[in-house]
């Protein structure tokens, strides 16, 4: 069976079909920046911390961070033939939505696309302030009773979706969470090649 490539003409993937008026907010990539991609959007509509079981396995994280935007938010500039598609439903690689979106050279995650909307791993974007990078922070947890981990930090944690049944967070200690958020605490560090 050939593979079906008519997506590569819609958003996010072409921007020759595309209203010329889009202009980059942000630039990123995958690790190795074969492929490359921009937003338009200077915050997403919501960003999540996803607790899903298959989120967890494919991301090798006990939770991934998503950034939800339109499709046509988003474009790719660089690398669309080095994307890699996975639906975990069917088990396939061919591209069926819903689908998770690598890169094929290095396996970076890069994206959710969902029927109508993708989620886009923020981690991937060239932030060039904190402040800009905290119009991502995640404005709750889903899927937070497949947790591996309890996390405390104030968001509200949603059984499943957004708006759903909530799950209390459980409190540590003061002292262990100061422990605990020395070693998880976001730190930059530069990379030497």
């Amino acid at each position: 069976m050939q593979p079906d490539y008519e997506h590569l003409k819609r958003p996010p993937y072409s921007s020759t079909s595309r209203n010329e008026s889009f202009s980059a907010a942000f630039k990123g990539s995958c690790f190795c920046q074969k492929v490359q991609f921009e937003i338009s959007k200077d915050r997403p509509l919501d960003a999540k911390f996803c607790h899903y079981s298959t989120c967890q396995q494919l991301h090798g994280a006990p939770f991934q961070w998503a950034a939800i935007f339109e499709k046509t938010d988003v474009r790719f500039t660089k690398g669309t033939d080095l994307l890699i598609y996975w639906n975990a439903g069917e088990a396939t690689r061919e591209y069926i939505l819903p689908c998770k979106v690598s890169c094929d050279v290095c396996r970076t995650p890069i994206m959710d696309e969902g029927r109508n909307m993708l989620m886009l791993f923020p981690t991937l974007i060239q932030f060039q302030s904190s402040e800009e990078r905290r119009n991502f922070y995640p404005s709750c947890h889903i899927f937070y009773s497949a947790r591996v981990m309890d996390i405390q930090d104030g968001l509200p944690k949603f059984e499943t979706h957004k708006g759903g049944r909530q799950i209390p967070e459980v409190r540590e200690s003061e002292d262990r969470i100061g422990k605990v958020a020395s070693l998880v605490e976001p730190r930059c560090v530069q990379h030497s090649d």
